[in-house]
C-alpha cells in the first residue's frame, strides 16, 4: 500500500489572531506549540513516509531557535513558503519523496485532529483518490447583500464545512496544481483545485472539535478539546522538551 506525505502549511500572516508579537501556529497550547500539536498525530504513523512544514521566510530564525530539537527528533522537513497558501503547497510538492503515492494537506493551525479521523480520511483517499474531513452545516444560513440585509435563506441540506486533512493521490494533486493559475485568486482549499480538473472528493464526516485556531479565544477551546479527547491508542512521540524555548 502506498505511503503518504503530509504537508502542513504554516506560513500564514495570522492577521485575525490578535497578537502582533506572535503568530497563531507558534502560540502555546497546553505546553506545546500549535503547529507541533497539528503535526504529531502524523509523524509516528507507519503509512506516513514524509512530513513537511512550510513556514514564512521571515519566521526562519525564530523557528530554528525554538524548534530545532523538535524538528530533528520528529524527522520533519521545514521549507520556506510563498506569498499565498497555494504557493507554499506547490513548493512542498516539489520535494516529495518518490515512494509517496498520496499527499495529505493539514492546517498547521488545526491541532485537535485525532488518529481515528486520520485513519478514516486516509482510507477514503485510497478508495476514491481524493477525500477530506468535513462537518455537516447545522445552523440556518442566510445570504445577505452589501447593505447586510438578508436576501435569502440557503437550504443547509447537503452542505458541509470543509476541514483538513485533505488527502489526494499524488498524481491527481500534481495535475490540479498545474492547473491552478486558471482559477485565479479565489481558491480557498485544495479540494477546490482538484474539483476544477473534474475529480470529486469523498467527504468523511468530522466534528467541530477538529477546530482551526483563528483567534486567541480558540486556544481556550482547543485546550478544552484536548483535555476531553480520549488518549490515542498509539501515543505521539514526545520530544525531549515540553516547552521548546526552555532549551535555549
Amino acid at each position: 500500500m502506498g505511503k503518504f506525505a503530509v504537508i502542513l502549511p504554516a506560513a500564514g500572516r495570522s492577521t485575525r489572531f490578535g497578537n502582533a508579537k506572535q503568530k497563531k501556529v507558534f502560540a502555546e497550547l497546553d505546553g506545546r506549540a500549535v503547529w507541533l500539536r497539528a503535526a504529531e498525530p502524523f509523524v509516528n504513523r507507519d503509512d506516513v513516509a514524509q512530513t513537511i512544514v512550510v513556514i514564512a521566510p521571515e519566521d526562519r530564525e525564530l523557528f530554528e531557535l525554538r524548534f530545532r530539537a523538535s524538528v530533528a527528533f520528529l524527522n520533519i522537513r521545514v521549507i520556506d513558503g510563498g506569498a499565498e497558501r497555494s504557493d507554499s503547497i506547490a513548493k512542498a510538492l516539489e520535494i516529495l519523496e518518490p515512494d509517496c503515492e498520496f499527499v495529505a494537506i493539514h492546517d498547521a493551525a488545526r491541532p485537535c485532529v485525532t488518529g481515528d479521523q486520520i485513519d478514516a480520511v486516509f482510507a477514503a483517499a485510497r478508495e476514491h483518490g481524493a477525500a477530506l474531513l468535513a462537518v455537516p452545516v447545522a445552523d440556518t444560513i442566510k445570504r445577505v447583500g452589501a447593505d447586510r440585509l438578508t436576501t435569502e435563506t440557503v437550504p443547509r441540506r447537503d452542505l458541509y464545512l470543509a476541514q483538513t486533512p485533505q488527502v489526494f493521490r499524488r498524481e491527481l494533486l500534481l495535475r490540479a496544481y498545474a492547473n491552478r493559475a486558471k482559477l485565479g485568486a479565489d481558491v480557498t482549499d485544495d479540494t477546490q483545485l482538484v474539483e476544477a480538473i473534474g475529480q470529486s472528493c469523498a467527504v468523511v464526516e468530522s466534528t467541530s472539535m477538529n477546530l482551526k485556531i483563528t483567534s486567541q479565544a480558540d486556544l481556550r477551546l482547543a485546550s478544552a478539546v484536548l483535555q476531553a479527547l480520549p488518549k490515542p491508542k498509539r501515543d505521539s512521540p514526545i520530544h525531549p522538551f515540553s516547552d521548546e524555548r526552555a532549551m535555549w
